[in-house]
């Protein structure tokens, strides 16, 4: 009976986690696998042409005897992919092809025979070239996107190679013996070169920070949870897209609620942040007491806050304190702010306290009266160096009187007061904090171009071109 259980529970576990919602949705289209190819061929082409292949030496039989060989210093001078394409296999990969590839290559050339030896450089024009390689995706055990080569064939049609040297028409009767093992040794060879190339790649992968650190206050875990979808014309990936304050890796008690992209395929690249991603993110810095501001600084540039300033509007402040004292205003969050996403609206509604003291003469501070402040924003987004930043403005808010030392009073005495400091002092220190910004997952190289982004029922929808930078 233990073992059903433990076997039931296990069961149930697995079940949760190949359900996972993500808190980020990123789509690749064919747009986007489109560009990646001429990026990526632009590049191979380069690596292609800094490579120094290996030397190597052998021997071919021919009718007037052994002719041996050394081929070095091999170096690709040309290369091109006229026809390369790439496209999805459903529930598999990615498959990359190309036919009519061709090279033109330099190298040193020596050879030896009964007859002769000489020795010198030649050309070699490699043609046709056909390649189909079939690339799959994966989760590794850290959450990272893996890539593995799943199958690869290579044929070439033609090796043409050209001696130079003083007796060149001699040549021209043995340059089948050098064609031979050249043609031999590039079909050896590429598809573990492309092989190597894809190991290179998914070790780049494995160095992408998942947990990446936003700010002091939080961190942010970009790890996978479901395998990577592939369909027939984008690729889909789901990250966990929570927010945590530093130190802490709990999950709180909700769970993302699942959301679907539109069918759209203009952009090669779609980021979904779903609306729990934004609550994650509003309890993180709740619980790590980033919304908690001493309202000083921020208003010294408009004027002084002090007894007289409260006493001009509540006149038992004025009976209470004679003396004109400095004030502090202390404005504590007293929940996380509560998150919506609706059709073209984003919005926080902050429920908070403030409470107002006055500082005695011996630096002690004293406490006049406390207010609770339910503030509603609306926020606007931008995206700046790869990272999503926010602005919020004060759009209405209520306020009740919590506590008081001087007697009760009429609230709504300050409501004008309390405006001035929620839109000049409190709503701006918090844009200062925004501006940092939360960071999207990128790899190097690679920035987004002309981002528009559009807030949908219950998530967040940026769609966007990308720029590679060689």
């Amino acid at each position: 009976m233990l073992k059903f259980w433990c076997f039931f529970l296990l069961l149930h576990l697995l079940i949760q986690q190949l359900d996972a919602n993500p808190g980020l949705k990123v789509r690749i289209t064919q747009k986007g696998l489109d560009y990646g190819r001429e990026m990526g061929m632009e590049i191979l082409k380069q690596r292609i042409k800094e490579e120094s292949f290996p030397d190597w030496s052998g021997q071919e039989k021919s009718g007037f005897g052994d002719v041996d060989y050394t081929i070095s210093g091999l170096r690709v001078s040309t290369i091109e992919f006229p026809d390369a394409s790439i496209s999805l296999i459903p529930g598999i990969g990615i498959e990359l092809s190309t036919q009519q590839a061709y090279a033109i290559l330099n190298a040193n050339w020596s050879i030896r025979t009964w007859l002769f030896k000489d020795s010198g450089r030649s050309t070699v024009s490699v043609s046709g070239v056909f390649i189909t390689a079939v690339f799959t995706m994966s989760q590794d055990s850290t959450g990272h996107l893996s890539m593995s080569l799943d199958s690869c064939r290579m044929s070439i049609k033609g090796v043409e190679v050209q001696l130079n040297g003083k007796i060149s028409w001699l040549y021209k009767f043995f340059t089948k013996y050098l064609e031979k093992p050249i043609h031999r040794n590039l079909d050896k060879h590429s598809c573990p070169n492309i092989r190597q190339g894809i190991q290179q790649i998914d070790a780049q992968l494995t160095t992408l920070q998942v947990p990446t650190q936003i700010d002091a206050f939080t961190q942010i875990d970009y790890s996978l949870v479901n395998f990577p979808g592939v369909f027939k014309s984008y690729i889909d990936l789901d990250l966990k897209g929570a927010i945590y304050p530093v130190g802490n890796w709990t999950d709180p008690s909700f769970v993302p609620a699942p959301f679907t992209f539109p069918d759209k395929s203009d952009s090669m690249l779609y980021l979904g942040i779903s609306e729990y991603f934004f609550k994650y993110a509003s309890l993180a810095y709740y619980t790590a007491g980033a919304f908690n501001i001493t309202i000083v600084e921020e208003l010294s540039s408009y004027f002084n806050v002090t007894t007289e300033t409260f006493g001009s509007i509540i006149p038992e402040i004025a009976q209470c304190y004679v003396e004109v004292r400095p004030t502090l205003l202390n404005l504590m969050a007293s929940a996380a702010p509560v998150v919506s996403l609706q059709t073209d609206t984003f919005s926080l509604e902050i429920p908070a306290s403030m409470e107002v003291l006055a500082v005695l003469p011996d630096s002690t501070t004293q406490l006049m009266f406390t207010v609770n402040i339910i503030a509603n924003t609306s926020v606007s987004l931008t995206i700046f160096e790869q990272k999503l930043i926010g602005s919020l403005c004060l759009n209405r808010f209520q306020l009740s009187l919590d506590d008081s030392s001087v007697g009760f009073f009429e609230v709504s005495l300050l409501e004008n007061f309390l405006s001035y400091v929620l839109r000049n002092g409190v709503i701006p220190a918090a844009n200062a904090k925004l501006k940092n910004g939360f960071p999207l997952p990128n790899l190097d190289h690679i920035t987004l171009l002309r981002p528009v982004i559009k807030v949908n029922q219950g998530y967040l929808l940026i769609s966007t071109d990308i720029n590679y930078i060689l």
